[in-house]
């Protein structure tokens, strides 16, 4: 009552007739139409980036980029969880829902390998690397790791460049050392030179063919610390995110490369908040122009 009385503040008395009609007014007058209904062009472009495997909140940081100035094009991350969970039952609802990604940042405990861990005669410390490469600035610096299938019968390699967290995935044969160094070495030899500074992998077995890998290549191998998975947080966090195209339990040994090479165009190509919203391919290719730009410079 009292929140009534205040909708409608008549002096000296309540008008309980002036109050009806106002409230048919404000019943029959024209409701602005939502940001993100589901019959507009803008629900239509969220969609397909949840399809691709977005989260809202990278969404709504990259509408801005797409129509920089165009308000009437942008929403907020709530936005969009609003108008997912608004929406009506049925199928469509349940896709849109499942396509909401679970971001709780833990990677699930990797269960022991079948591959036996040994140390390696030539090992190099990541206490040894360049200084540039903590630094993130020059790009070419890579984090490597494999993840397993299926009662650890089948590996992906996972390689993931330090400064623009642009990632290349390599089908393994099988998960031994000699078939993860001639993935990797297959996979990274069709990136430019430049590109093939250093890779930081972990303690596995599964690089006991690292010098192998550096005679092909021309990257220096290094050595993370025994159990400090932080020390490659961008490989970890990378993953992570593969879980959502590769489920714990999937047998890799059925995945093509060619499908490894769709995963990898998609995580490529989502906007990262570490990047300023913007694409680990963009930022990439943005350091590779500044190169050959520096070398023509360097040259006149």
């Amino acid at each position: 009552m009292s929140r009534e009385i205040k909708r409608n503040p008549q002096q000296p008395h309540y008008d309980a007739i002036q109050a009806t009609s106002r409230a048919q007014q404000l019943r029959h007058a024209p409701r602005r139409q939502r940001r993100l209904s589901p019959d507009s062009e803008l629900f239509q472009v969220v969609v397909e980036m949840l399809r691709i495997g977005w989260s809202p909140q990278q969404i709504a940081r990259r509408l801005r980029s797409i129509w920089p100035g165009q308000s009437e094009r942008h929403v907020s991350h709530e936005t969009i969880y609003l108008a997912i969970y608004a929406y009506p039952r049925g199928e469509l609802k349940r896709q849109l829902i499942s396509y909401l990604r679970q971001a709780d940042g833990k990677r699930p405990k990797r269960t022991q390998s079948n591959v036996r861990r040994e140390r390696y005669p030539a090992h190099l410390s990541i206490h040894l690397r360049p200084p540039e490469v903590a630094d993130r600035l020059v790009p070419g610096h890579w984090e490597s790791d494999l993840i397993m299938g299926a009662n650890n019968r089948s590996a992906v390699a996972t390689m993931v460049e330090r400064t623009s967290r642009y990632v290349i995935l390599a089908k393994l044969e099988a998960p031994t050392a000699e078939a993860a160094a001639e993935a990797i070495v297959r996979e990274m030899s069709r990136m430019a030179p430049s590109l093939l500074k250093t890779m930081t992998h972990d303690q596995g077995s599964e690089m006991a063919r690292h010098a192998e890998i550096t005679a092909r290549t021309g990257m220096k191998i290094y050595f993370a610390d025994p159990h400090s998975p932080w020390q490659r947080g961008s490989n970890e966090n990378t993953n992570g995110l593969l879980r959502q195209y590769l489920p714990k339990g999937t047998d890799l040994s059925l995945v093509t490369q060619a499908r490894l090479d769709e995963i990898a165009d998609l995580l490529n190509t989502r906007p990262r908040q570490t990047l300023g919203w913007k694409f680990p391919v963009e930022v990439l290719v943005d350091h590779l122009q500044l190169s050959a730009t520096n070398k023509l410079e360097t040259i006149n």
